[in-house]
């Protein structure tokens, strides 16, 4: 079971494998996390569940949300894991934990790095489907879970890569094609509201 973080009010908690270490929170673009226990399937899902109403935090965040905030994270590793230290003492500290789950003492793991999100421009959209004969030609600035942050001709914006699911990929021709951007793309909404943008 862990607590994991993608931004100031964002976190959630949920439970993952052992053997798969922290993949499952590489893939939902957690910047950072801490494990919070051990122990049988079972044991965890009904822990998750009291851990998560006594805290108030969700087992689910969306990714729209997860990327508007990407740009603004503080670059301090004890600023963005100052939340999740607090949720996780008052995590072990809630009723019912049961005894076959192994409390786990607070040790963030951070991904700040690995996505590349040091300097990373906020985003101006988000390609909102992919179609036939579209490109889309970018510098690839960060990666987090399935989100690659593009500089583009247009701006920067977000390809979630599971819309390419089905699709065949090609290099597209010519020198100047790197940066064409010819697919559907939406503005990509704030927390607070819409984003002004170029789309």
């Amino acid at each position: 079971m862990y607590l994991a973080w993608f931004g100031s009010g964002m976190v959630k908690v949920g439970i993952t494998a052992v053997e798969r270490g922290s993949a499952r929170l590489l893939e939902q673009g957690a910047v950072c996390f801490g494990w919070l226990g051990r122990g049988p399937l079972m044991a965890a899902r009904r822990t998750e569940e009291v851990v998560r109403a006594a805290l108030k935090v969700p087992d689910r965040i969306p990714y729209a949300e997860k990327r508007v905030v990407r740009a603004a994270l503080p670059e301090a590793i004890g600023e963005r894991a100052a939340e999740l230290a607090a949720l996780h003492g008052r995590a072990l500290g809630v009723y019912g934990w049961p005894e076959a789950l192994e409390p786990v003492p607070f040790q963030v793991v951070d991904h700040f790095g690995v996505f590349g999100l040091d300097g990373l421009p906020a985003a101006e959209g988000v390609v909102s489907e992919l179609v036939a004969g579209g490109v889309v030609g970018g510098e690839v600035l960060a990666v987090a879970g399935p989100d690659l942050h593009l500089a583009t001709g247009r701006g920067v914006v977000v390809l979630d890569t599971r819309l390419m699911t089905g699709w065949e990929l090609t290099a597209p021709a010519g020198e100047g094609a790197r940066d064409v951007l010819t697919v559907p793309v939406r503005e990509l909404k704030s927390r607070g509201g819409v984003q002004d943008g170029l789309f």
